[in-house]
């Protein structure tokens, strides 16, 4: 097992790892950066196949939501829990109790909400050991994930405008992998909006819900990478766009939810060399921490969800400066990203002097 050698280590803060015996908790916490604010990021629980799986997983998330963050203007600093377990047998109010407890010993430092294997109700019960928890039900946003939809329609949108020269999403056909809280709110939209639906998922109940609810044509979990469409949406896990599946996509944009969508950094320069505009994942998936920064008692949804649309502009941004400046857009996201973060450094350090 190792931390500080492994490639998706980034000067991360803290990493700290817990075990609560009584209830079964094996956790780790990353916070990779509190430039900004107190690092807040989503509770996965995922039945990973061994320790440095997890590792790997919650280094990269955490750095995800630094950035995150810095390119959607907000005060917050990036960080992400995992349980490591299978969330549909091994999830007790105890295991989730152990959790707050774990979360409540960084003191603020990390705030947790919910992420792929938590739910708002996961995050109520932990919040019995903790008030570091965010985005629950408790007079503020509640679940983000109808925001996060609401986020990737708008940054979709903007794809659509950019690379296919249209604003209207009418019978623009899009694929989407992963019909869980996000991809299904997605689809929603999407249909609302007029676009043609091709979507997959393990859940075959999902499916069969977009099927009859939405019109959708269901194909396999694999066959959605060989779908003839308009913009490919992966809502699911990460690491869905590699050397293989690059190969056999057939559409001219990549723009989904999900976190951590390339396997690698170079595979945004093999979307690009095959004209597939890549709309990058924390810049378009940013709604969730969008709203979540909103919350307190003077919390307004109908303005919260304004700045989510606003995802729309800051993808626009992200596209025409990357044509600029010839570069992919994953280089020109971190770029922005890195340069907000650095402005906040250097004020904070004048400061300090001049006190």
């Amino acid at each position: 097992m190792t931390v500080f050698s492994a490639k998706e280590f980034d000067n991360h803060e803290d990493v700290l790892f817990f075990h609560d015996k009584k209830s079964g908790l094996k956790a780790i916490i990353a916070v990779h950066d509190t430039t900004l604010g107190p690092a807040l990021g989503g509770t996965r629980m995922w039945d990973y196949q061994n320790e440095e799986e997890a590792i790997a997983d919650v280094l990269r998330l955490s750095r995800g939501m630094t950035y995150k963050s810095s390119l959607a203007g907000i005060n917050l600093g990036g960080g992400k829990s995992v349980i490591i377990g299978d969330s549909r047998t091994e999830k007790t109010p105890d295991l989730m109790e152990a959790f707050g407890r774990a979360v409540d010993q960084l003191g603020g430092t990390y705030i947790a909400a919910e992420d792929v294997g938590t739910s708002v109700t996961d995050l109520e019960i932990a919040r019995r050991s903790t008030r570091h928890i965010a985005g629950i039900s408790e007079g503020n946003s509640g679940d983000p994930s109808p925001a996060t939809a609401w986020g990737v329609f708008h940054g979709l949108r903007a794809a659509v405008e950019f690379e296919l020269k249209q604003k209207s999403l009418a019978s623009i056909k899009v694929s989407v992998q992963g019909l869980g809280n996000v991809g299904y709110g997605l689809c929603e939209l999407l249909k609302d909006a007029g676009a043609e639906l091709i979507v997959a998922d393990l859940n075959e109940a999902a499916v069969e819900k977009a099927v009859k609810n939405l019109g959708a044509k269901a194909v396999s979990i694999d066959a959605i990478y060989d779908q003839e469409a308009d913009v490919f949406a992966p809502c699911a896990l990460g690491a869905v766009l590699n050397d293989d599946t690059i190969d056999r996509l057939k559409v001219r944009v990549v723009a989904g939810s999900a976190n951590n969508q390339l396997a690698e950094d170079r595979h945004a320069r093999t979307l690009t060399e095959k004209a597939i505009l890549y709309t990058p994942d924390y810049a378009i998936n940013a709604g969730g921490i969008i709203i979540i920064s909103h919350e307190g008692p003077s919390f307004d949804r109908e303005k919260a969800m304004q700045h989510v649309a606003g995802i729309h502009d800051t993808c626009l941004s992200i596209f025409e400066r990357a044509k600029r400046e010839k570069v992919t857009t994953a280089e020109i996201a971190d770029k922005i990203a890195l340069e907000r973060l650095e402005r906040v450094r250097n004020e904070k350090a004048r400061l300090a002097l001049a006190s």
